[in-house]
């Protein structure tokens, strides 16, 4: 160990029990993957980064995912990070939307995820922070500048309000087409991914000739003093008491969500609260539990048919959000 200094160990498997080994007689402190949560490791290393990585179907170390947690948290203060992949919930038809891994974990093979893992353990901010900034590069290019030009934050979205958002009633104002906001919104509405997407969707040349009619900017004031502004500022509040410097488009991002048009319009015109997690969810049941949900691609929510029946036009209505901060229609 001493003669090869390695800048990372990986474990998988059996292979776990050498990595517990290390730690035990102190011949490694440094940056770890482990994948598969050997059932000997019962502590982690406060001064390590560790990742580890496990599936909720592992038939080989089966664990649930209290006592991940709980091992987790025996690690030092953000130096850990648990990649955990677990089933949905069910639909209506009884089958699930989304499989977690087993023992051999398919999902390290995608997306770049094992290399984002092992790079994860050499971030000084810590194994999180980091995996956190790689899901950007899941985006197109056209995409995070779209985004970046919007902005993360509420003062860098509301610098492109026309008004106060203080008039009663009216908190819908129509985006100029041929401006640059407008551009910008339509290029985050209109982009795809660059790799393929896990859920099943119609093919990507069917979104090429779907296109925004109307871009409409959300400015509530009153439900921004009521609700997003003071969520916004807990969590930076939250952020520094763990430790860690806030970054937009890393804590914050875009997304886009769906519902019927009586749901729009009381997120658009609530005083109080737009979003209500308590009374959200997707349209049957709710897959990943209470909450509101939110997509990453305008595509899946149109193609999953979110927005409730088209109207009589043909047309349907999709909210671009950067959650916790503002709101396009």
């Amino acid at each position: 160990m001493d003669a090869f200094r390695p800048h990372v160990i990986m474990g998988a498997s059996k292979g776990g029990v050498y990595i517990v080994g290390l730690w035990r007689r102190g011949y490694w402190r440094g940056p770890t993957v482990l994948i598969n949560a050997h059932p000997t490791c019962r502590q982690i290393p406060e001064e390590a980064n560790v990742v580890v990585a496990v599936g909720s179907n592992d038939e080989v170390y089966p664990v649930q995912r209290p006592d991940l947690e709980a091992l987790m948290h025996t690690g030092g203060q953000n130096k850990t990070f648990l990649y955990w992949t677990a089933d949905s919930g069910r639909l209506p038809s009884g089958q699930i939307s989304r499989q977690g891994d087993t023992h051999n974990q398919e999902s390290l093979l995608h997306h770049d995820v094992l290399p984002r893992l092992i790079d994860a353990t050499l971030c000084k901010e810590g194994p999180e922070m980091h995996f956190h900034r790689t899901w950007k590069e899941r985006l197109s290019r056209e995409r995070n500048n779209a985004e970046l030009w919007l902005g993360y934050s509420p003062e860098q979205i509301m610098r492109l309000w026309s008004t106060n958002g203080h008039q009663s009633g009216k908190h819908l104002h129509d985006v100029p087409m041929g401006t640059e906001e407008y551009r910008m919104v339509n290029a985050a509405f209109k982009a795809l991914p660059i790799e393929q997407q896990a859920y099943i969707l119609s093919p990507p040349e069917t979104w090429a000739p779907v296109r925004a009619l109307r871009i409409q900017r959300v400015e509530n004031g009153p439900q921004g003093d009521a609700s997003w502004k003071p969520y916004y500022k807990s969590l930076l509040r939250s952020l520094e008491d763990q430790g860690v410097e806030f970054e937009p488009g890393t804590h914050t991002c875009w997304a886009f969500h769906g519902c019927n048009n009586e749901a729009l319009e009381s997120i658009v015109n609530n005083p109080v609260c737009g979003f209500q997690p308590l009374a959200s969810g997707t349209r049957s049941t709710t897959l990943w539990g209470s909450g509101t949900y939110f997509a990453r691609d305008a595509k899946y929510v149109a193609d999953g048919g979110f927005c409730g029946a088209p109207n009589a036009d043909g047309t349907r209505r999709i909210g671009a959000c950067a959650p916790r901060t503002s709101c396009w229609r």
